[in-house]
């Protein structure tokens, strides 16, 4: 009895710290999980989730720390100049994300991924974005603000806009502040709302005089081959026909007289 009573006690301690070490494993794992990101203030309610405000902190990169279960994240006012890859791919949750009045300039390719399941608005208004790419914006389908950037508007715009699946409304907010080419007459205008104007015609022009070049060289070189032919085949002909008025007349004469003489 004494063994087994040992025995049970071992044993009961060793479970107790186990138990022990689970429990302090889990709480970690759920502060982690959900405690707030440095320098952020956290809110959460029924009917809005989670809410992370990160406003107006001088900050120059994107967080890390953002909680998971997050579902609203409100960066505004800081000093972002880009945004990278897979900058909140952790975020399976995100409904809402306010990028507005920062400094950013470049969307790197992949900056929103997997957001499209989730997200329902962005907003990236009175930023420093010139250059739309489609591929910054890979599988969103959410509403977007893309006002007060300094939009260029070209052809590489035009038919980037062709290959987002944003909301279409969402569009509208590139107001052109330049162009390629120039006088084509978008400046002040949002692209969308302008369907008569084409930003590739330039370059179909371009792309049409090119094909002509090559098609009148291709024509050259047939015309200078054939030129070629004729006068190698009229110098041959020229250098046979003095071959055959070298040769001598009385051979000739010889030779017809022997065949006289055979048919004789």
């Amino acid at each position: 009895m004494p063994l087994l009573a040992d025995w049970l006690l071992r044993h009961s301690v060793v479970m107790c710290l186990l138990l022990h070490s689970l429990v302090l494993m889990t709480f970690c794992f759920h502060h982690a999980a959900t405690s707030c990101s440095k320098s952020c203030y956290c809110s959460e309610s029924e009917s809005s989730g989670k809410t992370l405000r990160c406003s107006n902190q001088q900050l120059t990169e994107i967080p890390q720390d953002i909680p998971n279960d997050t579902q609203r994240v409100y960066l505004d006012f800081n000093l972002f100049t880009t945004v990278p890859t897979n900058a909140f791919a952790g975020l399976p949750y995100l409904i809402e994300l306010d990028l507005s009045h920062n400094e950013i300039s470049q969307l790197e390719p992949g900056a929103f991924r997997g957001l499209g399941s989730s997200l329902q608005f962005l907003d990236v208004s009175s930023n420093k974005l010139a250059n739309f790419n489609p591929e910054s914006f890979e599988g969103l389908r959410s509403r977007a603000n893309l006002t007060n950037n300094p939009w260029h508007c070209d052809c590489n715009l035009q038919m980037a806009m062709l290959r987002v699946d944003l909301e279409p409304a969402s569009l509208t907010g590139i107001v052109c502040q330049t162009s390629d080419p120039e006088q084509i007459g978008v400046q002040g205008l949002a692209f969308l709302l302008a369907p008569d104007i084409d930003l590739c015609v330039v370059m179909k022009r371009t792309t049409d005089v090119a094909m002509l070049v090559v098609m009148f060289g291709w024509f050259t070189m047939v015309i200078s081959y054939l030129v070629y032919y004729v006068r190698a085949n009229q110098e041959d002909a020229r250098r046979h026909l003095e071959y055959l008025k070298s040769l001598p007349i009385t051979q000739g004469k010889s030779e017809e007289s022997s065949t006289i003489s055979t048919v004789v």
